[in-house]
């Protein structure tokens, strides 16, 4: 029997391998026209054609098939039409998907089937050839079953008898050939194949047989040419014998081939035993003389500097007068090997195209001007001097703001191509400078080899968190940076493996960290561009034109599916994330594509959906949380009333800007100061030093000192996990114990930054970007910032000031003034008493 597996529908068609009995065919093709009318239930098949005069069993499974089964049982006489379908991917039978010439089938007999209770299996005998004219859904069905109006289509054998008995002779040998090479049961299909003398009968047993396309198959119904039908056979069985003829010579020259390296090796081994016990392997010309010969022409060939070249050839003779076995020998050719393989001089042409090279960078990234603006100065000095030291640039930014992809296009804008190193983690020096040849295993440094890798002597290098690298006994690996990225030592950077002098002068390195935590001596060597962040308008837009294109393409969904509402990415960004860069958000929309996506497979299975079955689902704020689920982040500010002792400070932090929230609270005690919230040093001393400022201006705050005697303070800063220290909360400080104190509230919608000394003067800070895109973000309106910092919001983006009241201050006067709502009552003027005697004032 000859196994079909197909989808679902069909299963297991068995195609019996014996044709039916010559007079029971007699009796059917007697009776074929009665009692059918030329109208019957249509049975569409998949994957296979039935021809007259086949029995074939197979299992029906889809409904309309099933019931067209039954009503032939009933109805028509066991009588059904059987027709091919064109696409059996396609599980609705479909009228257009069907082909126009099929079989009327006589139904022997059906059983259930024994796993599946809505299957059954069907044994049906093809009777005659039918073109279908008409095809209707069955009146009285409510199950799609579908009706057939055909016309019997015989096919008329125009050969004489002559001409039939050769042409069955030829075609039943190449069947036997066919068989023999490719079917399970060949002496029994070629047997009943032999006892055929019907021409058209076994040119439908033989097709029913081989593994020919199912619209080739179809074709033997479809056209009237009986000629063609023999060619195509015969064409079919022919080249299934020459290539059956083609895999056996290739499986004997396979065979032959592993008998001679078998041997080959046998005989190699053997010498090999032979020269140990002469002691005669010292002249090499037996092992190695290949790889030596290999590595004497690639030296021949290699563009090398003359001192390269002349260390090359030293070695190479040495290599020629070890024995190929030993160990040395192995060390010498791997040294040689890397000397060949390090583009000492090859060089790849960098474009200094300034429009295309801006046009790529505006293509890739949104935003990021200072760095567009620092590659194109590069470019176009380049354009002018023929020979430029690379620029060791070093972007300085908190996770997802485009650092290590900002790498990647400027590669692609200047046309060099892109190695990246990873030095999160490095601590052995080696991996910079390589391993000294003495060691086993020892290798070149990951520059050389990254260098090896792209063969060219001028990429863009990326060195990836620089800030993250580790020093311990095994080596300073920042240290050993300092000649790589130095411009006016790195054009004789010495790898400790070469040893040798190799020119990374023409390397464009770039390097990323998430803060200035990096060696002074290594910082010292770097052109520094901070990433600080995006504003709410640029991650919309980011999203808008990057990241919602890149979550559709990789999730599958097609144009029409899925359409997300610029308010719905300000919700994402308000609400579900709360970051410098885009990584999360990209996450978040990520996450709705795949839910509309099982949407989509749930309603249409696994197919993607034509254009006219798409279903456009629209994502926007009023729907977000069925996507996404409860909000995450409250937009602006936690508290919206003026509260006394809790103001709002600006901190920076590694992955940006931050609202830190600092809370006072003044009690009946001893004059005690307590502060908690996983507080540093530093910031324990702020809250000690903004203590003595209050107290040194208790009479202008309007505190007595007896106040201070009976008062205990406690500072605290919610989130008391998370550490907390820094140089720039002595304002906010003074102003939380200044409201505490009085009990005067402090405004809800202002932050501040600043350290203050104990004068109450306000001193300058840093970050002061972040800290403004912190406030953005929380929804702060207005903000106070050190008078020395108001010089640099000449380089804050104006789209970052948008919607900020920045004023700066310059002692903690000014500050309490804007902060608190109304300013306390100072105590009242101190008396005093002249003394005529000594001139000198007394305070009553």
């Amino acid at each position: 029997m000859t196994d079909y597996n197909i989808d679902k529908d069909n299963i297991d068609i068995d195609v019996s391998a014996a044709t039916p009995d010559t007079d029971e065919q007699n009796v059917d093709k007697n009776t074929a026209d009665n009692g059918s009318d030329n109208h019957l239930p249509l049975l569409a098949l998949r994957d296979v054609v039935v021809y007259p005069h086949m029995q074939i069993a197979l299992f029906v499974g889809r409904t309309p098939s099933v019931k067209a089964v039954e009503l032939a049982q009933a109805e028509y006489g066991d009588k059904v039409l059987v027709v091919a379908q064109k696409d059996s991917l396609t599980e609705d039978i479909d009228q257009d998907n069907l082909y126009q010439y099929g079989t009327v089938c006589r139904i022997v007999s059906t059983m259930p089937h024994d796993s599946d209770e809505n299957c059954i299996k069907v044994l049906i005998e093809g009777q005659y050839r039918a073109r279908v004219d008409a095809i209707e859904n069955h009146a009285d069905s409510q199950d799609d079953v579908l009706m057939a109006t055909f016309e019997r289509a015989d096919l008329e054998v125009k050969l004489d008898d002559s001409q039939q008995k050769n042409t069955i002779k030829a075609l039943t040998g190449l069947f036997e050939a066919y068989a023999e090479a490719r079917l399970r049961n060949a002496r029994e299909l070629t047997r009943v194949a032999k006892r055929i003398d019907d021409l058209l009968e076994l040119i439908y047993f033989i097709s029913t047989r081989v593994s020919m396309d199912l619209d080739v198959k179809q074709s033997f119904l479809e056209k009237d040419d009986l000629k063609a039908h023999i060619n195509t056979l015969t064409e079919y069985l022919v080249k299934q014998s020459a290539e059956q003829n083609i895999e056996q010579d290739i499986q004997d020259a396979v065979r032959q081939q592993m008998e001679d390296n078998q041997r080959e090796y046998f005989l190699n081994e053997k010498m090999k035993a032979i020269k140990n016990e002469l002691s005669e392997m010292n002249d090499g010309a037996f092992d190695g003389e290949d790889d030596v010969s290999e590595l004497e022409q690639r030296l021949e060939e290699a563009d090398l500097p003359e001192d390269v070249r002349k260390k090359a050839e030293q070695e190479l003779k040495k290599l020629k007068m070890m024995p190929p076995a030993s160990s040395e020998s192995s060390v010498v050719r791997n040294y040689i090997e890397w000397i060949l393989d390090t583009p000492w001089n090859a060089t790849s042409k960098v474009s200094i195209n300034l429009e295309k090279a801006k046009n790529v960078l505006d293509e890739d990234h949104y935003g990021l001007q200072d760095v567009k603006d620092r590659i194109l100065e590069y470019l176009a000095v380049q354009s002018r001097v023929k020979k430029l030291r690379g620029p060791i640039l070093c972007l300085v930014g908190p996770p997802g703001v485009g650092k290590t992809s900002l790498g990647e296009s400027i590669a692609r804008a200047t046309g060099r191509k892109f190695v990246r190193m990873a030095l999160g983690g490095v601590r052995d020096e080696a991996e910079i400078r390589g391993h000294r040849r003495t060691y086993i295993g020892a290798m070149p440094g990951k520059i050389v080899q990254s260098l090896a890798k792209v063969e060219v002597k001028n990429p863009l290098f990326l060195l990836d968190e620089v800030d993250k690298m580790a020093q311990d006994f095994r080596g300073d690996p920042a240290s050993a940076l300092l000649e790589v990225l130095d411009p006016s030592q790195n054009d004789s950077f010495n790898d400790h493996y070469l040893d040798m002098d190799l020119d990374l002068s023409q390397v464009m390195f770039i390097c990323t960290a998430n803060s200035m935590d990096i060696p002074p001596a290594l910082l010292d060597r770097m052109e520094v561009i901070r990433l600080p962040g995006y504003t709410e308008e640029e991650k919309v837009n980011i999203a808008q034109k990057y990241l919602v294109p890149k979550a559709i393409k990789q999730n599958g969904l097609k144009d029409g599916e899925i359409e997300i509402v610029e308010a719905a990415l300000h919700s994402i960004v308000r609400s579900y994330t709360r970051e410098a860069g885009v990584r999360n958000l990209e996450r978040e929309v990520n996450k709705i594509c795949r839910k509309v996506v099982r949407g989509s497979v749930e309603n249409h299975g696994a197919r993607a959906p034509k254009k006219d079955e798409r279903e456009l689902v629209v994502v926007d704020d009023s729907n977000i949380n069925d996507y996404l689920g409860v909000h995450q982040y409250d937009y602006g500010l936690a508290e919206k009333d003026a509260e006394i002792g809790r103001v709002t400070g600006l901190a920076w932090t590694q992955v940006g800007g931050e609202l830190l929230t600092i809370e006072a609270v003044a009690m009946k005690g001893k004059g005690e100061l307590a502060f908690t919230g996983s507080l540093g040093d530093v910031m324990k001393e702020s809250i000690r030093a903004a203590m003595s400022v209050v107290r040194a201006r208790g009479d202008s705050l309007g505190i007595d000192y007896e106040t201070f005697k009976t008062t205990d303070v406690h500072v605290h800063m919610p989130e008391g996990a998370t550490p907390k220290d820094g140089p720039s909360a002595g304002g906010a400080l003074t102003t939380a114990l200044v409201s505490a104190i009085t009990g005067i509230a402090i405004r809800p919608d202002i932050a501040m930054t600043g350290e203050i000394t104990l004068r109450g003067k306000i001193l300058r800070i840093g970050g002061l970007k972040e800290k403004l895109l912190a406030a953005h973000r929380g929804g702060i309106k207005h903000v106070l910032i050190p008078a020395t910092n108001e010089r640099d919001l000449a380089d804050i983006p104006d789209n970052v000031k948008e919607g900020l009241t920045i004023q700066p201050v310059a002692t903690i006067d000014e500050v309490l003034k804007a902060a608190l709502v109304s300013m306390p009552t100072p105590l009242k003027p101190a008396k005093v008493t002249v003394d005529t005697t000594s001139k000198k004032s007394l305070h009553s």
